[in-house]
């Protein structure tokens, strides 16, 4: 529980693993303490604040469910947590049911507080609710909300379908995640649709941006194959696709692709999660 070498942080890791509170690593903070100019009294008194920017679980539909989460773990907590175990940790929610943000929480703060040695306080927050206004006027309607069920996490442009009726639509979704193809690790994005032609049916389109949820592929992979299923399946007359993914690593790629009657430079856009 102790010693940092005998956790997986800098060794190779399996991204696929499913939910297990055993993953957490917890550290003993009274070692490094040892060192310091102080008694066993602790002179401060204080907490570590983790924000999580890619929790995300399913419902009982099988529909994902993404959140910001706050983590508050006491200082004076037996142990802290080792990050990288955290992450794994975190990362095994992706293909578990829960009924609802509530039970997320509870599970979370039961599993952190075990681990911490000390009650850990968890708050969930709405990514679209947290969302900041773009750089232009669109009003950019958010499809998450709909009550769809899924089962298919592999890109289907099948799922696609159209309405006779004529729009000129700007829709987008916090829900897009996909995995590196060469390290495993998930990535996610917010994506912005805008289009006009016939009308995509709202539900249709959220389910087939959640098929892409154990896909393995580059972020503008991704991003072209959405454009190009967006096109040819739905007949799209005009069309622009524009993900914004969380940075790893300092960077975060925001591939933008449209239609020539449309800009060839994307909008400042800066998403809650990145």
């Amino acid at each position: 529980m102790s010693d940092a070498s005998k956790s997986l942080l800098g060794k190779e890791t399996d991204y696929t693993q499913g939910y297990s509170p055993a993953l957490l690593f917890p550290l003993d903070r009274t070692l490094n303490r040892q060192t310091l100019p102080f008694d066993k009294v602790l002179p401060f008194h204080g907490e570590d604040v983790w924000t999580g920017y890619e929790l995300s679980w399913l419902n009982l539909r099988g529909k994902p469910m993404v959140a910001i989460a706050e983590f508050r773990l006491p200082a004076d907590s037996r142990c802290m947590i080792e990050s990288k175990s955290f992450k794994l940790y975190l990362n095994g929610f992706n293909h578990e049911r829960f009924e609802d943000s509530q039970s997320v929480q509870a599970t979370l703060e039961a599993d952190l507080s075990e681990a911490a040695g000390a009650q850990v306080s968890v708050r969930l927050r709405s990514v679209s609710d947290l969302a900041e206004g773009l750089s232009d006027s669109r009003d950019w309607v958010c499809l998450d909300d709909l009550d769809v069920s899924c089962d298919d996490y592999q890109p289907n442009p099948g799922l696609l379908k159209i309405c006779d009726q004529q729009v000129n639509e700007a829709l987008c979704s916090h829900l897009l995640r996909s995995n590196c193809p060469v390290t495993g690790q998930p990535d996610w994005a917010s994506i912005y649709i805008q289009y006009s032609g016939k009308q995509i049916e709202h539900e249709s389109l959220l389910k087939y941006l959640v098929s892409f949820r154990q896909c393995q592929d580059f972020h503008e992979h991704c991003v072209e194959r959405v454009f190009s299923d967006l096109l040819n399946h739905c007949g799209c007359e005009s069309l622009s696709v524009y993900a914004r993914y969380t940075r790893r690593g300092g960077l975060d790629i925001n591939p933008y692709r449209a239609t020539f009657d449309l800009p060839n430079k994307a909008s400042v856009i800066r998403t809650p999660r990145q």
